[in-house]
């Protein structure tokens, strides 16, 4: 089975009211965790990544290795997703790499930095602009787009908004078809990282429905997922780390989120903090060891482990074999 696009997964994903993970990876490691937990529950698979995963792995490496996946489960749907393309440069580079969907974000300038290193929120406008720009290149190939409407707070790949702004849905309307996304990311108070709240989260989640409202075509999105299980965060500390007041967002209410309309959920940090708490423990507990296939493939099962639940929670499992995949030469009529 070839990778599928964006579109056609949250497509289905919205006539079965299930949410579906987006789960970023940088190695051969999370991809084969993320594989196996996919096959386990029989669910669809976002992988994404993001331009600095695109750099960490020399972007040709992390293709074929997505590509390698897909190939060894072919009777599962699987896309390649871009995750924060700060620009059309690199919405192109990824789609000549073959990703079936590109996410633009035209809500922050990449190209400005204040003082301590953030970056400035762009104007309606302007990020109607950038986002439309983005479309008008990848649909007639066939590839999905995804926007965003509103900004994270948070850091996301050692970048950071300089402002939060949850989003407007009086807005929404209109960005939606001056733009042509397929999808649409809401701020709705999640977070990027490990650190997203001081305290207990409560998500504008009276959002959703108003959003949905506007723009009952387009799927929604729902970024800085990760819910930081407190038990991944007491085993790092434990073996040498030093996380402190890390919190997430608790899984009933991405659930809630779910029910409400989400489709799509990004998760990394999650991935992070079981990569490395498995990485950790090993080497603790078994300091004569160098042979890093003990340790990677320790982190990789740590990595499995939650993500698969995670499969389950959102309400994928069980529906990859729910329909025909297309491709992205399938995709391209979608858009004349």
């Amino acid at each position: 089975m070839p990778l599928v696009p964006l579109k056609q997964v949250l497509d289905e994903a919205n006539k079965g009211s299930y949410g579906v993970g987006a789960y970023n990876v940088n190695n051969m490691e999370q991809i084969q965790a993320l594989m196996q937990g996919a096959a386990e529950t029989r669910t669809p698979l976002i992988l994404q990544a993001s331009r600095g995963a695109l750099e960490y792995t020399k972007m040709v490496y992390l293709k074929h290795l997505i590509l390698a996946a897909v190939e060894d489960n072919p009777d599962l749907p699987v896309v390649c997703h871009l995750d924060h393309g700060p620009n059309l440069e690199v919405v192109k580079q990824a789609i000549a790499l073959g990703f079936t969907s590109v996410m633009i974000d035209g809500s922050i300038d990449y190209a400005q930095e204040d003082e301590k290193g953030a970056h400035p929120p762009r104007s309606f406008k302007e990020n109607i602009r950038v986002t439309k720009e983005a479309c008008d290149y990848a649909h007639p190939l066939g590839v999905s787009v995804e926007g965003e409407l509103g900004t994270l707070g948070g850091i996301e790949d050692e970048t950071q908004a300089a402002s939060t702004q949850l989003t407007n849905p009086d807005q929404v309307e209109q960005f939606v078809s001056e733009t042509g996304v397929d999808a649409l990311a809401v701020a709705i108070g999640t977070s990027h990282g490990a650190h997203k709240f001081k305290e207990a989260p409560k998500l504008a989640l009276d959002l959703i429905p108003k959003i949905q409202e506007r723009a009952p075509e387009t799927t929604l999105v729902m970024h800085g997922s990760s819910s930081v299980p407190q038990e991944l965060v007491k085993q790092i500390n434990a073996y040498g780390g030093t996380l402190e007041k890390a919190m997430g967002v608790p899984m009933d209410q991405i659930q809630a989120a779910i029910k409400l309309g989400i489709r799509k959920i990004n998760v990394d940090t999650d991935g992070r903090l079981a990569f490395t708490g498995g990485i950790r423990q090993y080497l603790v507990q078994n300091p004569k060891v160098f042979d890093q296939r003990k340790y990677l493939g320790q982190g990789r099962d740590a990595i499995y482990q939650v993500m698969k639940q995670k499969m389950i929670d959102f309400g994928s499992a069980g529906h990859a074999g729910d329909y025909e995949p297309k491709t992205l030469e399938d995709a391209k009529a979608w858009y004349k």
